[in-house]
């Protein structure tokens, strides 16, 4: 775990895990329940948490594109594009992350 700290890379891939997982939550669970049973509330607590992760991935990833001069037309715009779909970090960080460590 702290070597996945040390890096920016590994910063993002952490990042990126967290987001991934927050927005399944968001649309697996949380929108489906406001919906079913009329309960917004875990969309009001998972929401903020989302966006926070959201952001956080948006900024790394543009640091690590800038730090290792990634083109953006062959690698910032799918990592960028990733953090908007379902189980898309977790592809991001299997196909390009990981193997940068």
């Amino acid at each position: 775990m702290m070597r996945l700290l040390s890096t920016k890379v590994g910063r993002l891939r952490l990042v990126g895990f967290l987001e991934g997982i927050s927005l399944l939550v968001l649309v697996g669970i949380a929108v489906p329940m406001k919906y079913a049973s009329n309960d917004p509330s875990l969309v009001k607590l998972m929401g903020p948490i989302h966006g926070f992760f959201f952001v956080i991935f948006v900024i790394n990833a543009l640091s690590v594109g800038i730090e290792y001069k990634w083109k953006f037309s062959e690698i910032t715009w799918k990592v960028l594009l990733a953090c908007m779909i379902p189980f898309g970090t977790f592809y991001i960080d299997y196909r390009i992350l990981r193997r940068m460590e």
